[in-house]
């Protein structure tokens, strides 16, 4: 008779711990699961990096002042050695030899606290003496016709590399034998009429010394150590009321005929 009664209290009370551990599952906090999203493919970090490091060898080569000579090769006519002055106070002048005149006449091209300036310098194609021609204020730009172009790496070229907002792809390049420093490849990535600066390479060393630009203007290559640059640059020549000098080669008139005897 006891064992009879024992048995039903066993069941009830394995029934009540089955049922308070269900409740408690019911009642439980559930899991928390991390919500996922769809990421964007990133981009790859290597470009990333090539373009950080090409703004900051850009942004000091905008803080270098010095003088040096570069060699231009890949234009018309054989190879020209390029002044380059960057001078502490911001100045700068660039001495295109055969910059106009269809590279009969060499140029000057100067930026100061006066102005923009074209310089006639003593050629082949311009014996006189130097002499300049205000162009327009500092920061203007030279215009299109009269643009040598090979200033540009040096002087407006080195504010769009340093802006990340300017639509460029850069990416790692080997420098060519004989080239210091790191060697970049700029692609632009909107199509424009006129772009922000030419795609090419661009290397400079770690104290922002530009060493060698290949781009359609032609390739330019450090020749020797760069010197200090000066207080300020000055110009080739006096500033006079004239013309500046044209680009293309003057034409050959026909001496007038003698008529028939």
């Amino acid at each position: 008779m006891h064992a009879q009664l024992r048995a039903p209290r066993r069941l009830t009370g394995a029934l009540t711990l089955l049922l308070a551990a269900l409740l408690a599952a019911c009642t439980a906090d559930p899991p928390v699961v991390p919500a996922t999203s769809a990421a964007a493919d990133p981009a790859p970090a290597g470009a990333d990096a090539a373009r950080d490091e090409l703004a900051a060898l850009a942004a000091a080569a905008r803080d270098r002042h010095l003088t040096a000579r570069y060699t231009l090769t890949g234009t018309d006519g054989p190879a020209r050695d390029v002044t380059v002055v960057r001078a502490e106070d911001g100045t700068w002048r660039v001495d295109v030899p055969g910059g106009a005149l269809g590279g009969m006449a060499d140029v000057s091209l100067a930026a100061t606290a006066d102005g923009l300036f074209q310089c006639g310098l003593p050629s082949v194609g311009r014996p006189e003496g130097a002499s300049c021609v205000r162009l327009g204020d500092r920061d203007d730009v030279v215009p299109r016709r009269l643009d040598p172009r090979v200033q540009h790496p040096f002087t407006d070229w080195l504010e769009v590399l340093t802006d990340r907002r300017t639509p460029l792809a850069v990416s790692p390049a080997t420098p060519p034998a004989g080239v210091a420093g790191r060697c970049y490849a700029v692609e632009t990535t909107s199509a424009s009429l006129h772009p922000p600066l030419d795609v090419g390479i661009y290397c400079y060393e770690a104290d922002g010394t530009p060493t060698h630009v290949r781009a359609a203007l032609g390739t330019l290559t450090l020749a020797g150590a760069p010197g200090p640059g000066p207080a300020t640059v000055a110009l080739a020549g006096p500033v006079v009321a004239a013309e500046p000098i044209g680009p293309d080669a003057p034409t050959v008139e026909e001496s007038p005929s003698a008529g028939t005897p």
